[in-house]
């Protein structure tokens, strides 16, 4: 199964430069010391956004539940990083009650650097 709306699928400018490549957040902190392993950075945080759509577009769902917001889904699959390596990584997305377009809630690595 894909993603519903893959063409809407949000990830915004925030997610990625105060989470997923900060490396001082509280939970963050791994997951920007792994994508900055394979290249990604702060001042071109814009492919990690356009390489984590990608991923949204063509892998698929593994594993999908409701929460009181909506239904959550878990999409797994190789990441295209700048390095040209593909790691597994877990992105999790949802779509609120009343909405279309599926933002990016977190992604992390599947297997160990």
């Amino acid at each position: 199964m894909k993603l519903p709306n893959p063409h809407l699928l949000v990830v915004g400018r925030e997610k990625i430069v105060e989470y997923l490549l900060n490396r001082t957040h509280r939970r963050g902190a791994s997951k920007a010391q792994f994508f900055a392993s394979f290249g990604f950075t702060l001042e071109n945080w814009e492919a990690l956004a356009a390489a984590l759509r990608d991923h949204g577009r063509c892998c698929e769902v593994a594993r999908t539940r409701v929460t009181g917001f909506g239904p959550r889904y878990e999409v797994e699959g190789g990441l295209a990083m700048p390095d040209g390596r593909h790691p597994r990584l877990r992105a999790v997305w949802q779509i609120d009650k009343g909405q279309m377009a599926p933002p990016l809630i977190t992604a992390y690595p599947l297997e160990a650097l």
